[in-house]
């Protein structure tokens, strides 16, 4: 009989081995799910006993029985590549084929229809939305934007920290500056406020809060769209706002597609695949708008360029000739048109 051992310590252990490494909160999050997932799948086994044919046993129940998404079976796969190969020194999930899911384009807003849905939101959110839309954000690279990854000077911000743990620079959108500056001047007044609480305290990336005990109270590390909410940092205990939660713009942006009569499944990301599909239509390369993306793959970025090419594939329907018309040729048509 296998050597059980409670799985807490080991989601534990797991969880410290990926800070010392640097990953993201989100990766962290939701590799421990998908680990946790696939340990109680198997009754917890002693981690020395998990083969290989665990993890495909695993993942065939979670495209056969639990019925999910190619997307979720590969992260689901990448999370157990991070235990057998950083955790458990074994090749068993080196070459493990991925999920293929269908080949779809991404949804986008016409100009028109992303301007109609920002119309309809107003304050911070409207901010997050526009910058997503402008300068490409996702929506957790928007909320926790700080005051200094703003430059006025040169119109553009720094995203730091982005999917990949890569940092990139993008425009700064000209119809937001005004905006951006307002809300700049409310982080100071609230930070001053909070200071005088005996807060104004802000989470800083690594070590830094033992390399400089002040940066935290600092304008330039303030989140630019604070919570509404104090509470403890985790690594000092000092009190402080974190940024906004993504959960809330994502809300507020479902609620604006629907007010604004669009009638697509829109959502936060909608914005960021405009960016890239406008910027594709008004000439720019598509190395350059993988940069700014921040894709590691351009092929990646290529779907976009996909995208606009099957709008409409440049042909004109049959349905909308007159009645009782002639066939006309192709040159003819662009005569016309």
């Amino acid at each position: 009989m296998a050597n059980h051992t409670p799985i807490g310590p080991m989601i534990d252990g797991i969880r410290r081995i990926m800070r010392t490494r640097g990953y993201s909160p989100r990766t962290e999050d939701s590799y421990l799910r998908w680990i946790e997932r696939f340990l109680r799948f198997h009754d917890r086994p002693h981690w020395k006993t998990l083969l290989g044919v665990h993890a495909e046993d695993f993942l065939d129940h979670l495209a056969n029985e639990a019925c999910l998404a190619a997307n979720s079976r590969n992260q689901a796969a990448s999370a157990l590549a991070f235990l057998y190969g950083q955790i458990l020194g074994s090749d068993a999930m080196k070459n493990f084929p991925r999920a293929r899911g269908p080949e779809t384009v991404p949804l986008v807003f016409s100009h028109p229809e992303a301007m109609k849905v920002l119309r309809e939101l107003s304050g911070k959110h409207h901010l997050i939305s526009s910058l997503m839309y402008g300068a490409g954000l996702r929506v957790s690279e928007a909320s926790s934007l700080r005051v200094k990854d703003l430059d006025f000077d040169l119109d553009q911000i720094a995203v730091r920290g982005g999917k990949g743990a890569k940092d990139r620079i993008v425009p700064l959108p000209y119809r937001s500056r005004e905006s951006l500056k307002r809300q700049r001047a409310k982080v100071e007044h609230v930070r001053r406020r909070d200071s005088r609480d005996g807060a104004g305290w802000v989470s800083l990336p690594g070590a830094l809060h033992r390399k400089d005990p002040q940066a935290g109270y600092s304008l330039t590390w303030q989140f630019l769209f604070p919570a509404s909410r104090m509470g403890k940092d985790p690594a000092t205990g000092r009190r402080g706002r974190w940024h906004l939660h993504v959960s809330a713009v994502q809300r507020e942006v479902k609620t604006a597609v629907r007010a604004s009569g669009i009638l697509k499944n829109a959502s936060c990301h909608t914005f960021r695949h405009t960016f890239a599909t406008e910027l594709l239509r008004d000439g720019v390369d598509v190395r350059t708008v993988q940069k700014l993306m921040g894709h590691k793959d351009i092929r990646t970025t290529m779907i976009y360029l996909h995208a606009i090419d099957q709008i409409g594939l440049g042909v004109r329907s049959p349905l909308d000739r007159p009645d009782g018309a002639k066939r006309l040729r192709r040159d003819e048509v662009r005569d016309r048109d």
